[in-house]
């Protein structure tokens, strides 16, 4: 018997170090915080779960996943959930987890001892329906002792379906994953961090260019594509590594604007002609930056930047150009260059464009307030067939309730 168990210990401690290496595959840290989250829900059986961020004295929470509510609405839908923080202090479960550095390990929340520190709150039990019982909650810190995060495991879950305390062997599975997590999320987090400085450089130029903006373009996009992908019934593998690659794409969709003089990008008023020429290079200067390519995100940033404002109709820009000078390649009968159509279109570029425009049309900008939700709304479907795709616009109000998800984590102020 205990050489099974020995056997068993061997085999998941095997698989957390092949896992190892398949985090480190994962560029995007919004996409590599849901995997580790599921990736420690199913290394312990737990039905439930959410995984925290810590930000200065406090933890956001990220992403919350639990299977018996996903199994409610169905496996073409995703499950929305509330946005918070909690202060790191040793009041609630993760709180005393982050603020201790401890694994905390509870049976059943409804029987914590009293003379313990934290408590929990049922409130999100009585709003959800979903009874929480076993918690195990570890923390995500570096080798140095910094702090990263929470990661939350809840209801393990027995053979029969029946709610189980996790017991040692889970403390030790879901450590020892925490730790190598920790190294997939340090150089996760130190991605986006050269990314949003590259971001804080087009923003100096174009107040518009702001972290929030692109993050928000960057997870509309991702989940756009996910609903198309499904529908064209690629693998979830394949979906997972090809969001992973447009994420990091479109948060860079306007890098080319640093190309753009001032007195264009800030310009209060309309364009004339020529203005309108100009600015309309930010795209293939965008797209220069990546010509040197290292790798299939070099690639897609590319594309992203170049083909983000070509329209269904063949009405966008830049169309039928040459990178590398910006000549046109192909003129109609007046002598204008003739835009991409349709499925000329690179995918990508199709989708970042639906994300943009939603952002830009519901933000508050210098120049103009955010529109009101049912304007919006309106728009997006009066311009699906002409600037859209409209099997893509289809895919956009089909994802729209995770589309607010994201508008909640990249509020404007950040």
């Amino acid at each position: 018997m205990s050489t099974q168990l020995d056997r068993r210990l061997q085999d998941k401690l095997q698989d957390i170090i092949h896992l190892d290496s398949y985090l480190n595959t994962i560029q995007d840290l919004d996409i590599l915080l849901e995997r580790i989250l599921f990736e420690a829900r199913k290394m312990v059986s737990a039905d439930a779960g959410s995984i925290y961020i810590r930000n200065d004295n406090e933890l956001a929470i990220q992403y919350s996943q639990n299977d018996t509510k996903q199994k409610e609405i169905g496996k073409d839908k995703k499950l929305i959930y509330s946005i918070f923080s909690i202060p790191i202090n040793e009041k609630t479960i993760s709180g005393y987890a982050a603020h201790t550095h401890k694994l905390v390990n509870i049976p059943d929340v409804y029987q914590i001892p009293e003379g313990a520190p934290y408590g929990f709150n049922p409130k999100f039990d009585r709003i959800s329906g979903y009874r929480t019982t076993s918690v195990l909650a570890v923390p995500l810190v570096s080798n140095t002792g910094d702090l990263l995060g929470v990661l939350q495991m809840i209801n393990k879950m027995g053979r029969n379906g029946e709610v189980l305390p996790f017991t040692q062997q889970d403390e030790l599975f879901v450590t020892h994953f925490a730790a190598n997590a920790v190294v997939a999320l340090q150089r996760a987090q130190m991605t986006r961090a050269i990314i949003l400085r590259m971001i804080r450089m087009a923003e100096l130029r174009d107040p518009k260019e702001t972290g929030a903006h692109v993050n928000r373009v960057a997870g509309f996009a991702a989940e756009i594509y996910e609903r198309w992908a499904f529908k064209q019934g690629k693998s979830e593998q394949e979906i997972q590594r090809e969001q992973d690659i447009l994420k990091m794409a479109a948060m860079l969709h306007d890098v080319g604007k640093v190309a753009i003089s001032d007195t264009i990008l800030k310009k209060p008023g309309g364009f004339t002609d020529e203005e309108y020429e100009i600015m309309k290079a930010h795209t293939y200067l965008g797209s220069r930056l990546f010509g040197d390519k290292q790798s299939i995100y070099d690639e897609v940033s590319a594309e992203v930047a170049l083909r983000h404002h070509e329209n269904w109709d063949g009405t966008g820009y830049p169309g039928h150009i040459d990178v590398e000078t910006g000549e046109p390649l192909q003129r109609d009968g007046e002598g204008r260059v003739i835009g991409l159509r349709g499925e000329e279109i690179p995918i990508y570029g199709r989708i970042v464009s639906i994300a943009d425009v939603f952002d830009a049309l519901s933000s508050k900008r210098v120049y103009k307030e955010a529109w009101d939700e049912e304007k919006t709304l309106e728009e997006m479907r009066k311009m699906a067939g002409s600037k859209f795709d409209p099997d893509l616009v289809d895919c956009f109000f089909e994802v729209l309730p995770n589309l607010k998800q994201i508008v909640e984590r990249y509020p404007n102020h950040q």
